[in-house]
């Protein structure tokens, strides 16, 4: 083999190469789009994330005062109710996203702004 065989084997190597590491790129992740699955599990998470604060602080009350579950069930309420009013809030969101998309405006989480999206935003 002589130095021209070498250096065309070499630049094919290399050539290979850059491709199998172009395949193993991560590719571009389309931020901030969830799919309605994901959010309804967001959803649950939020609620049974509620209950279970609620239900552990209830009962370290009811251990520590040596009560019947008097605070276990007030808790749980508390819980529930607080894990119903994050649910309400993150469908309001989902809510005045899809708004924002529809209307073509840029969704910021304390509301909205009034300019229009930039071709480049849309894709």
């Amino acid at each position: 083999m002589d130095d021209q065989d070498r250096k065309a084997e070499m630049a094919a190597i290399e050539a290979r190469i850059a491709a199998a590491k172009g395949l193993q790129e991560p590719k571009a992740r389309m931020d901030e789009h969830y799919s309605g699955a994901q959010m309804a599990w967001r959803m649950v998470i939020e609620l049974v994330a509620g209950l279970g604060i609620g239900f552990g602080i209830g009962y370290g009350l009811d251990l520590f005062f040596g009560t019947l579950p008097i605070f276990m069930v007030l808790f749980v309420m508390l819980g529930l109710a607080a894990g119903v009013k994050t649910m309400l809030r993150s469908a309001q969101e989902m809510q005045d996203r899809k708004m924002a998309e529809e209307a073509g405006v840029e969704y910021v989480p304390n509301g909205m702004r009034k300019k229009p999206l930039a071709k480049s935003d849309e894709e």
